[in-house]
């Protein structure tokens, strides 16, 4: 059996910023940053699609970090009150 390498991992928000100003400053690609950094290129791609939305450059539609922390907030309010 593998070890849990492949497990997901949480970054803070700082590193995360981190992570997309230097992917979006750098003249390296998304991947070869990821592999600097050690984490993985599909995550960083999310990082900066989200860090575009929440500066307004996303799709229509697209929900801010705030917003889907809103809405987590309020799902879980009300799954609380229940029927």
């Amino acid at each position: 059996m593998s070890s849990k390498s492949n497990m997901s991992r949480r970054y803070t928000a700082e590193f995360k910023r981190d992570a997309v100003a230097l992917a979006l400053s750098s003249e390296k690609t998304v991947t070869e940053v990821a592999r600097d950094l050690g984490v993985s290129p599909e995550g960083l791609r999310g990082w900066v699609k989200q860090a575009k939305v929440d500066r307004g450059e996303g799709p229509a539609g697209a929900l801010t970090t705030a917003e889907r922390e809103e809405l987590v907030r309020l799902r879980r309010k009300v799954r609380e009150q229940g029927p």
